[in-house]
């Protein structure tokens, strides 16, 4: 008589996912500031421009630490053409500049704004709500779905009458940041008032992180 020996089953194992959403408060705001210069005269007209746009800067840094950032982004400077006979005559130039400014102080973001926008042929944009990439918010979301996972995977054991014994695989499947570029209010101004608005009352907006991990445990072999 011959008898056949079953191999050991493996450990059974129990595959989980776990989500964390955080609304938390925006850590900085980013507003878009472009100067304008208008003229008949190229080199007037560029002085225009070079004068504003030291205005606006000026009055951006003048915040102290409020301000994290400041960049100059996009310049231009061309003619306006028309027909004129068989040839094209130059009109007029124009110019701009864009700057950016990224702000931690949301009471000095709103006067900060009113006052830009006080300035000669000034447009500005924004603010974008936003969380630093080092946001601990970021770390948070993160133990809280593994914490969800452990506590899913634990569930799913007690329910068979086990409980876990190993971590086999943790996978990161998503941290999705809030949209940075969203939620803004825009503003546009040529400003000639004489008397110095009131700063805005800007409400910012609350910031949604998402975390998703993936992981699989072994369980000590329930009694089924």
């Amino acid at each position: 008589m011959t008898t056949t020996e079953h191999p050991a089953p493996e450990a059974p194992q129990v595959a989980v996912r776990g989500e964390a959403r955080l609304e938390v408060d925006p850590e900085i705001a980013r507003i878009a500031v472009t100067v304008a210069a208008r003229g008949s005269d190229r080199r007037a007209t560029l002085t225009d421009l070079t004068r504003r746009n030291a205005l606006a800067a000026e009055l951006v840094t003048s915040y102290g630490d409020a301000v994290e950032r400041l960049e100059t982004g996009a310049f231009s400077i061309a003619p306006e053409t028309g027909r004129h006979g068989r040839g094209e005559r130059v009109r007029a130039y124009r110019g701009g500049v864009r700057l950016t400014a990224e702000l931690n102080d949301f009471t000095a973001l709103g006067e900060l704004v009113t006052r830009l926008a006080d300035l000669e042929l000034t447009r500005v944009e924004g603010p974008w709500w936003a969380l630093r990439p080092e946001s601990p918010a970021y770390e948070e979301a993160r133990r809280k779905a593994v914490g969800e996972a452990v506590e899913r995977a634990r569930a799913y054991a007690a329910a068979l009458g086990t409980s876990l014994a190993a971590l086999l695989e943790l996978s990161d499947t998503g941290m999705v940041p809030p949209p940075a570029l969203m939620g803004g209010t825009r503003m546009a101004f040529a400003a000639e008032s004489i008397d110095e608005a009131p700063p805005l009352d800007l409400e910012p907006q609350r910031q949604t992180v998402t975390a998703e991990v993936t992981a699989r445990f072994t369980m000590l072999p329930p009694k089924l």
